[in-house]
């Protein structure tokens, strides 16, 4: 009997890409719909998450929270579903999605707060500045195809949420190699049916 999974998320969060994800696997799932505030800060979910913040997993005994360490434990937890290069060949695959969670994100949130590090702090914190991981990501993008592996990934899922969600609010610059990388990894039947069901608990919230 497989174990089973719960899904801890709200459908205007960063658990999205743990939908998506969890849609491209197609194995079964429970979801449990956490409002902020009060059911994230509860004494039963800071059990699960002491941060108090969406997605987490609960797979069986195993808990795991951070998107993308979510995303790269399902592609392992469900190898069938061909998520996850071999680990040999894992290089590329490891480098995009934690470039994605740490020096993607990091420079985008910091440029949608006004904060603009000098020269002095580039150098300090890891993200650098925020041409240097547009053009770092770019560069990933020239020759079209996926961004780890010849084939559609974990990866994908992440690296293409951020670039997506950045495009739609206006955070990560309008580029066509930007645009025509998230058109291409969101063409598929499971981020659409992820987005309809967050899309419908966001209607079923209001």
């Amino acid at each position: 009997m497989a174990e089973a999974l719960i899904f801890y998320t709200n459908p205007m969060s960063r658990g999205r890409i743990v939908r998506w994800m969890l849609e491209e696997l197609g194995i079964p799932y429970r979801t449990e719909l956490l409002e902020y505030g009060g059911a994230m800060k509860s004494p039963e979910y800071l059990a699960i998450n002491p941060m108090g913040k969406v997605p987490a997993i609960l797979h069986g005994g195993t808990i795991v929270t951070e998107s993308a360490a979510i995303c790269a434990y399902l592609a392992d937890a469900f190898p069938s579903a061909g998520l996850a290069p071999s680990p040999l060949s894992r290089g590329a695959y490891y480098r995009w999605l934690f470039f994605a969670a740490g020096p993607l994100e990091a420079a985008v949130m910091n440029r949608s707060m006004g904060v603009e590090p000098d020269a002095e702090q580039q150098v300090r914190i890891g993200c650098g500045d925020y041409g240097s991981v547009m053009e770092t990501l770019a560069r990933a993008l020239v020759g079209g195809g996926f961004i780890a592996d010849e084939h559609f990934t974990a990866a994908d899922v992440y690296v293409g949420s951020q670039i997506g969600w950045g495009l739609e609010n206006g955070m990560i610059e309008e580029r066509e190699l930007f645009r025509d990388y998230w058109v291409r990894v969101s063409d598929r039947d499971a981020y659409r049916r992820a987005a309809a069901l967050d899309d419908e608990a966001m209607k079923a919230a209001e």
